[in-house]
């Protein structure tokens, strides 16, 4: 899958971009909610019979990151595999089974003198997503823009370029299947980072709000060069709290399923906040749970005595 260039250079491109996503949003804003969702299952569809493509695509990225001596989560987080690929599937149907914002009223009153007034959801526009190696990110943020009415310009990462592109043809063959104009969802084809530049920067006319997905750094830049409005978020510094009320088998099943059922994601749980009330009965079963799943836990004094497996934490690790 080679890259695309315009004539004209990045600036001809991510013009054309915005073009496109201008005309596709007036069209998908008067959208009904049958047709977007039909684009929904059909790009749901897609994704499953070219499950063995993406997976290929998805080879090529994997080898380039070892090649450059990405390990770890970052690697993990880059990989697919059918598991994978079907749990994307899955999430594109559960968007279009989301009942439909568009049209439905937020809030309504009467003013004193008999005047009606109503707050109606209705699409942003266009929507820019900057978003960093995880590819099923493009399947996510296309089918939440499409339900929403909002035509999207989405710009992954270089790392999951191929994998990025596969995914991307399933959603444009669910836009044509539903005869939704492609331009609704569009993907930046081309690695160079002059065109996240120009993005931010360059396409005020085009874009109406941007949204960073990834680190730190990432969603810094973005706040400090966007030109239009930004929706950022802080690091993935997640807590889970375990009330004093709370079930103790609840709680040992939310806290393990919020940091081992993907460790290498941003919304992995990083922080366990237990109630001082609770700590006779709560602390060490949620505790030695996660230790023996192969978590490491690090405490202060009270849960270093629930557990003698449990290191002793630093001051930085409580911002961590």
């Amino acid at each position: 899958m080679g890259e695309e260039s315009a004539p004209d250079g990045i600036g001809g491109l991510m013009e054309r971009l915005g073009r496109d996503a201008v005309t596709a949003a007036s069209v998908l804003a008067l959208a009904g909610t049958a047709a977007k969702n039909a684009a929904l299952l059909a790009a749901a569809a897609a994704i499953r019979a070219g499950a063995a493509g993406i997976l290929e695509s998805n080879a090529l990225d994997v080898s380039a990151a070892r090649a450059a001596h990405i390990t770890g989560p970052l690697l993990d987080r880059l990989a697919l595999d059918e598991k994978r690929i079907e749990s994307m599937a899955r999430g594109i149907e559960e968007v279009a089974a989301l009942a439909d914002p568009i049209g439905t009223t937020a809030q309504e009153w009467r003013r004193p003198n008999g005047l009606r007034i109503q707050r109606v959801r209705v699409p942003l526009g266009v929507i820019g997503i900057i978003y960093e190696s995880r590819p099923n990110v493009t399947a996510d943020a296309g089918a939440l823009c499409l339900k929403s009415g909002n035509a999207v310009i989405l710009r992954g990462g270089s790392e999951s370029r191929h994998s990025n592109a596969a995914i991307h043809a399933c959603l444009t063959a669910g836009l044509q299947a539903a005869g939704l104009p492609p331009g609704c969802i569009q993907l930046v084809p081309t690695t160079d980072r002059a065109a996240v530049g120009y993005m931010l920067a360059g396409m005020a006319d085009y874009i109406d709000v941007i949204v960073p997905r990834g680190g730190k750094s990432l969603v810094a830049r973005v706040q400090r060069e966007a030109r239009v409005p930004v929706i950022g978020h802080l690091e993935g510094n997640c807590h889970v709290y375990v009330d004093r009320d709370a079930d103790v088998r609840m709680a040992q099943t939310i806290a393990l399923n919020a940091k081992m059922r993907r460790t290498g994601i941003c919304g992995a749980a990083e922080t366990l906040l237990v109630d001082c009330a609770c700590l006779d009965t709560h602390l060490a079963p949620v505790v030695s749970a996660l230790l023996d799943a192969g978590c490491e836990v690090r405490g202060d004094t009270l849960v270093q005595k629930a557990d003698q497996r449990v290191r002793a934490a630093s001051e930085e690790d409580w911002y961590t």
